[in-house]
């Protein structure tokens, strides 16, 4: 009996990681997997990108989980380089083009893993694709990058957007020694938090030297002589550059889905149940940033773009290709990040997403340390709790802080998973010492104030 044809389209975490998982449940006598990546190198950490721009991160490779050579020493057919181009569904086939030779080619399959990822907003404006203008989403834009800050003339940069690539890069370019300016077009960086705790952390960054202008509007990237960028234009107002570099978010990639008809949600992301299996296709799976994902908090289909996620995703099909069982049954929305010595984390719902889904919420915001106030270096951190009015049941957990403020959302994220309410979470056994916190922990407080908010609602 022949062996199967697993085919994947997209060499990152996603879709190695269910090429990985494949391999290691069937062997090539029973599964034969050939894989396509368009650029030069698989399974790396894009998240990691703006620390080694910034420094943090010495080497390339440290990026690098496992390399192609790696992947084709177990047995994947990994073909670098080469683009896939059209997908026939009906025909069970995919073209590729190798991008050296131009060489197009029909790959026929019976299993199919679309794992194209996301790519980034770049709008069509003028002077966009000038020389110092770059995006970070590849490490070939983090190498380019490099070399353009090597090669700027003064040390002048502007962040567009203000997301987390934004503020990453933003922190990234000034510990580069560079003049950093970060433009959002929104009220505060972070669109992601509540707008009393995105303030919180546009005022730690620029305590920490980084500009930041609000409400600024990008129109136009303006270039000198020599048609290297020299400012950036917000209306009528110009931000000198030497280098620029574009934090605008990402959006599903999922062209070659949308052409082959196969259904998508709101965002474009690619809709799946909870196998991972694209709806209404029994031998089409899709994971990692082309898909939508179930936010358990609201019960809605969201695009959320994590790697975390695309490494499940990849982890789960490749057990469902190979004969297992496997299910990702959604996510809570959390994230953390950081920009110099403030710590940002998030999980599920804000102020603006409750609203939107028609929930009755009481807020409650507490200041604590992050260790016994009296134990030195002690650092102060901000922490907002939802909650739902009648229920209490707990909504979503915002902290703006110093060291050891992110990780504590981590007790959020599980108490939105099992929906706890606030009542419940004060009951919580969280560990306590002096160096790492105060004697009731600062979710703890603000579980117990959310408490009070609760029964003063009625």
């Amino acid at each position: 009996m022949a062996a199967e044809r697993l085919v994947v389209i997209g060499g990152d975490a996603a879709g190695m990681s269910a090429a990985s998982q494949a391999r290691r449940l069937k062997g090539p006598e029973e599964l034969e997997i050939v894989a396509f990546e368009r650029s030069g190198f698989t399974s790396y950490s894009a998240c990691g990108i703006p620390y080694w721009v910034g420094g943090d991160v010495p080497e390339r490779d440290d990026l690098i989980a496992r390399t192609p050579e790696e992947h084709q020493e177990r047995g994947i057919d990994l073909r670098m380089r080469t683009e896939v181009t059209e997908l026939d569904v009906a025909g069970r086939r995919v073209r590729s083009r190798d991008l050296a030779s131009g060489a197009e080619e029909w790959t026929s399959y019976d299993k199919l893993v679309i794992a194209t990822g996301a790519r980034p907003v770049r709008p069509a404006l003028p002077g966009i694709e000038s020389p110092g203008v770059h995006g970070v989403h590849t490490i070939d834009d983090g190498r380019a990058l490099l070399d353009s800050l090597a090669a700027a003339g003064r040390r002048r940069a502007v962040v567009v957007g203000g997301g987390y690539i934004g503020i990453e890069m933003a922190e990234a370019l000034l510990g580069r020694g560079f003049e950093v300016t970060l433009l959002t077009r929104g009220a505060q960086p972070m669109h992601s938090l509540d707008p009393d705790m995105g303030d919180r952390l546009t005022g730690a960054m620029e305590r920490s030297g980084i500009r930041v202008v609000t409400g600024a509007e990008v129109t136009e990237v303006l270039t000198g002589d020599s048609g290297r960028v020299r400012a950036v234009a917000a209306g009528s107002t110009e931000y000198a550059a030497d280098v620029v570099v574009l934090g605008l978010g990402v959006t599903p990639g999922t062209d070659l889905a949308r052409a082959a008809g196969l259904p998508l949600g709101a965002s474009g992301g690619l809709l799946t149940d909870t196998s991972m299996r694209v709806r209404g296709h029994a031998d089409i799976w899709a994971g990692g940033d082309c898909v939508e994902v179930l936010d358990l908090v609201s019960g809605r289909h969201r695009f959320i773009a994590l790697g975390t996620h695309a490494n499940k995703h990849g982890q789960i099909i490749g057990s469902n290709v190979a004969g297992g069982y496997g299910t990702f049954p959604g996510v809570v929305g959390t994230a953390v990040t950081k920009v110099c010595e403030t710590e940002v984390a998030r999980t599920g719902l804000t102020e603006r997403q409750a609203n939107e889904e028609g929930l009755q919420y009481v807020t409650a915001t507490v200041e604590s340390t992050n260790t016994a106030g009296y134990y030195p270096g002690a650092a102060l951190m901000t922490v907002k709790m939802l909650a739902e009015r009648r229920t209490g049941r707990l909504l979503g957990v915002q902290i703006v802080g110093g060291a050891g403020a992110a990780k504590r959302i981590d007790v959020a994220a599980v108490a939105l998973t099992a929906r706890m309410t606030v009542e419940q979470m004060t009951a919580l056994d969280l560990a306590y010492a002096p160096p790492f916190s105060p004697v009731w922990d600062p979710v703890l407080v603000a579980a117990r104030k959310a408490v009070s908010k609760v029964r003063a609602a009625g």
